[in-house]
């Protein structure tokens, strides 16, 4: 058996290929794991918008979650953690579907290692900005009075900030191991707690690396509008890994 860990899906947005075809994407992947998978953790950003309200639900990626609900009903366990994109997740999917929500990150043991799993949006040094507004946007008065907003005009609404934002912002280049922040967000905590594994999205970036102590690794996900990443945890090693899609055939590659 083994665990599952990928992230930064973007579903709902239109990059390198159409949201459409990387959702059909993902589905093969859900395929080809699903014999030897204990549980799969999703870590953040599965939509590129999202908001939850009571009596509607935006139309992004029902084949995928659907996929995953038939794998929770199978008993492999389906860890959802909200990134910045997808932070206005609430109750739909533990209710509806049995998945595991987290808001921030946890700490989990695994076949005997000891992992600490989040998105990584608003750990370590700087982005007071972002940190500040995920403030604004966790706060509940303002979730209630967005929920006010007729769903037409908030999930568009959504959409077009969120896709602002990428266009404004792009992923920046590999800072090296002094400058990125969730790696020295990861030596900070381990000169209290120990930890095997370190394991983030949000950089959108393929990084496996040892920390200062020679023994932890700090690994961010990478993401599936361009590299397909995703790594694979069973009781003998940790793999980063690769999916190739095509119509009839499915091959994983080491890095």
């Amino acid at each position: 058996m083994a665990h599952y860990f990928a992230s930064d899906f973007h579903l709902g947005l239109d990059l390198v290929q159409s949201s459409k075809e990387r959702e059909r994407i993902l589905c093969n992947w859900l395929d080809h794991i699903a014999h030897d998978a204990e549980a799969i953790y999703i870590v953040g950003d599965l939509f590129d918008y999202w908001f939850e309200y009571k009596k509607a639900i935006p139309k992004i990626g029902t084949k995928f979650i659907i996929k995953l609900a038939n794998l929770s009903d199978q008993g492999i366990a389906i860890h959802y953690f909200t990134g910045n994109h997808d932070m206005w997740v609430f109750n739909y999917f533990s209710e509806e579907y049995g998945f595991h929500i987290h808001k921030n990150p946890i700490s989990l043991q695994i076949y005997g290692k000891k992992l600490l799993i989040g998105h990584g949006d608003g750990l370590g040094p700087g982005d007071h900005g972002y940190k500040f507004i995920k403030k604004v946007f966790s706060n509940p008065l303002c979730q209630w009075l967005y929920a006010r907003m007729h769903p037409n005009l908030g999930i568009a609404l959504m959409k077009y900030i969120s896709q602002r934002s990428r266009h404004a912002k792009k992923t920046l280049p590999y800072l090296g191991k002094d400058k990125e922040w969730l790696c020295i967000y990861a030596e900070e905590v381990l000169k209290s707690s120990y930890f095997d594994y370190f394991i983030f999205g949000h950089r959108h970036l393929c990084i496996d690396m040892k920390l200062s102590n020679n023994k932890s690794r700090y690994i961010n996900l990478g993401d599936w509008l361009f590299h397909r990443s995703y790594l694979r945890l069973d009781e003998s090693k940790a793999q980063y890994l690769f999916f190739k899609n095509a119509d009839t055939k499915l091959v994983d590659e080491n890095t």
